[in-house]
């Protein structure tokens, strides 16, 4: 997996491709789908969603580019595969999931692999504003437009990435924050996510 579909692919920050050699992908997929954990494509993970495939986990973590000790807020927490990628690089993490079996189990998978993450069962449009700003947003769900609270949340200085677009597909997008008013757009590919849900997004 790490050397077919996420080097050969051009992923290059060495913290990242250790992550992804380290972190046991299986522990967060049914059992029903194990033997093809590292296929490159996305699984179900039940309810409806699904653990993105691993190029795409990979990207999306370059592009956040994590540093240590950074407070880091994930909206759609799923299996909480990507929570463990960003726990392994030393950020903080905070993850909201709406749906609280998939939180549940994600929550047991972490502790059971020894990786302190946060999570939240609610609406992840709304952020999670008692914990804000942070550096870092990730969004693991597609969506017409940035959710204006998590906007506000980003910390002058932050970055976010995020699926854009419709709800068949979106562009994978990153903001960064240079002012409270003041923001920059850099479109990095096509891809396609489950539609973020929520207040500000989907209903």
């Amino acid at each position: 997996m790490v050397e077919e579909q996420i080097i050969a692919r051009g992923i290059k920050d060495e913290r990242i491709i250790s992550a992804f050699l380290e972190i046991p992908r299986e522990e967060f997929i049914p059992c029903e789908f194990r033997d093809l954990a590292y296929r490159d494509f996305p699984l179900s993970i039940g309810c409806g969603q699904t653990i993105s495939q691993p190029y795409m986990v990979a990207l999306m973590t370059e592009v956040l580019s994590p540093l240590p000790g950074e407070k880091i807020l994930e909206v759609g927490t799923g299996s909480g595969y990507q929570s463990a990628i960003l726990a392994y690089l030393g950020a903080k993490v905070f993850t909201i999931e709406r749906i609280s079996e998939l939180a549940k189990k994600a929550q047991e998978t972490l502790a059971r692999l020894g990786y302190y993450v946060r999570i939240r069962v609610g609406d992840g449009t709304l952020g999670w504003k008692e914990e804000a700003p942070f550096t870092g947003i990730i969004v693991t769900a597609g969506v017409d437009k940035i959710p204006p609270p998590l906007m506000e949340q980003l910390a002058i200085g932050g970055r976010m990435v995020i699926p854009l677009g419709g709800r068949l597909s979106q562009v994978l997008t990153k903001i960064e924050k240079f002012a409270e008013s003041n923001f920059g757009k850099e479109e990095i590919c096509s891809c396609i996510f489950v539609p973020l849900l929520g207040k500000y997004g989907y209903s």
